[in-house]
Parts: structure tokens; C-alpha cells; sequence
């Protein structure tokens, strides 16, 4: 009698079974650690003007209701970063400061997903604290 070797149709079968199994868990965390990943570049983008915004506000403002002398690329000193792969713009909103980073449609970041940082309101000789809003927050590349 002669001694088979090897597996069964039944142990690959299960075999398979397992791996597509965790395939089909491991996909979608793998994806959202993508588009975290990519997200990235937009919060890093943001991360000199908000930087530039802060020293501004210490330095200029004095107790006022609003950023005016603190709202524009040339008032703080800086220049806007251009636009990457994941980044569409970023624009300094009027009187408030409020940063707004636009993506672009990459690695699964949606167009409209952007995202805010809102400076809170200047106070003389007090720190500025930064509040993060909008679709990055809700879609979790953000945790405020």
C-alpha cells in the first residue's frame, strides 16, 4: 500500500476561507490608514501658517475683538504652500484667522472633506488655543 502525502481539498478550502476572512477585515482598516496617512500633508500644510498666525497675534494684537492685522500670507510673513497631491489650497479667512485647507481627490480623500483650524478669540498676553473643525474631524483624519 502505497502512503499519500500532502493536503486535502477540504483543509485548502478552509485554508482560503481564513485568509479571505482577514482579507475582508484587514482591507477596509488599511484604507482608512491610507487616507489618514495621505491627510497628512494637508495638517502639515497648515501647520507653518497657523505657527505665523500665533506669533502675529502675540506680537500685534492687542486685546481686539478680531485678527485684522494678522489675516493675510503678507501680514504674517509667510508664503501660502502650494498645492501637492493631497492639497488643493489653503486660505486665511478675513478678520477671524480661521485656516481652511481644501484636498484634492487623492488616495481616497474626498474633495469636500476639508478641514479648519479656528484660532480662538485674541486676549492680550494670553496663549491662542486652535480648534480643529469641519469634514476632517467628522471622517477621523483629525481628532480634535
Amino acid at each position: 500500500m502505497k502512503l499519500q502525502k500532502g493536503f486535502t481539498l477540504i483543509e485548502l478550502m478552509i485554508v482560503v476561507a481564513i485568509v479571505g476572512i482577514l482579507a475582508a477585515v484587514a482591507l477596509p482598516a488599511y484604507q482608512n490608514y491610507i487616507k489618514k496617512a495621505a491627510y497628512a500633508e494637508i495638517t502639515s500644510a497648515m501647520d507653518p501658517i497657523k505657527a505665523a498666525i500665533s506669533i502675529c497675534a502675540q506680537q500685534q494684537v492687542q486685546g481686539g475683538a478680531n485678527y485684522l492685522g494678522c489675516d493675510t500670507p503678507a501680514l504674517i510673513g509667510i508664503t501660502m504652500p502650494g498645492a501637492g497631491p493631497a492639497l488643493a489650497s489653503i486660505a486665511i479667512t478675513a478678520s477671524t484667522a480661521v485656516i481652511t485647507a481644501t484636498p484634492n481627490a487623492y488616495k481616497g480623500i474626498l474633495v469636500g472633506e476639508t478641514c479648519t483650524l479656528t484660532p480662538s478669540a485674541p486676549v492680550a498676553n494670553t496663549a491662542i488655543t486652535w480648534t480643529w473643525g469641519g469634514s476632517c474631524v467628522t471622517a477621523g483624519y483629525i481628532r480634535n
